[in-house]
C-alpha cells in the first residue's frame, strides 16, 4: 500500500511538494503520480518529474490515501481525469482522502465526497461548489477527508496526513525533526 499524490500542469507546486516530503520523511511510500504526463510543470513554471504515470498504476489496487494537490489550472486538470476520479472515490472507501487549496471544492465536491462532510478551500473556490459548506480554518478532518484552506497550510496537511496514517508520535517525530512550529 501506498500513498499517491496526484500532479496536473498548473499544480500549485507548494501544496504538492511540501507533504511529499513530510510523508516520505515519516517513511510512508508515497508516489507522485503524473496525470498529464511524465513532467508535469507547476502554476508557477516549477517542472517536476512524476514517479509514475496515472496510466500504469492499478486502478484496483487499495492506497493507504490519496492527494490532491491545489493550482489553477491543476486542480481542474484533475478534476477532469477519469482516473483520478475513480481512484479517489475508491479509496474513499477504505483510506484517506486529502486534498487542499482548490482541489476540495474543484475535485472532491463534485464527487459527492463532501456531502455532509466539514471541509475547508481555498478563499473564492466555494463558487465550484455552490452545495457544500466551507469552514474558513486552515485544515480541516471529517473522518477519512482532510482538507487544507492553502499553501500557507501545506506543512499542516502533511502533518496531518502522517497522523492520520501513522500516528500522533510518528507526526510529531518529524515536525520536532524539521523544527516547525517550534
Amino acid at each position: 500500500m501506498s500513498v499517491l499524490v496526484f500532479l496536473a500542469e498548473g499544480f500549485e507546486e507548494t501544496e504538492a511538494l511540501c507533504p511529499v516530503d513530510v510523508m516520505r520523511r515519516a517513511g510512508l511510500d508515497v508516489k507522485t503520480v503524473g496525470v498529464t504526463g511524465e513532467y508535469v510543470t507547476s502554476s508557477h513554471g516549477v517542472t517536476v518529474k512524476a514517479d509514475v504515470l496515472i496510466d500504469d498504476l492499478d486502478s484496483d489496487a487499495d492506497y493507504q490515501a490519496v492527494f490532491c494537490p491545489g493550482g489553477m489550472p491543476g486542480s481542474v486538470n484533475l478534476s477532469q481525469s477519469w482516473k483520478v476520479n475513480e481512484m479517489v472515490v475508491k479509496t474513499a472507501q477504505t483510506g484517506v482522502v486529502a486534498a487542499i487549496c482548490a482541489s476540495p471544492a474543484v475535485v472532491l465536491a463534485p464527487l459527492g465526497l463532501l456531502e455532509g462532510k466539514k471541509a475547508t478551500c481555498f478563499p473564492g473556490c466555494e463558487d465550484y461548489a455552490p452545495d457544500t459548506v466551507f469552514f474558513a480554518d486552515g485544515i480541516v478532518v471529517d473522518g477519512n477527508i482532510v482538507t487544507g484552506k492553502s499553501a500557507g497550510w501545506a506543512f499542516d496537511l502533511g502533518l496531518e496526513i502522517v497522523e492520520m496514517l501513522k500516528g500522533r508520535e510518528e507526526a510529531e517525530k518529524v515536525r520536532r525533526a524539521i523544527y516547525y512550529k517550534e
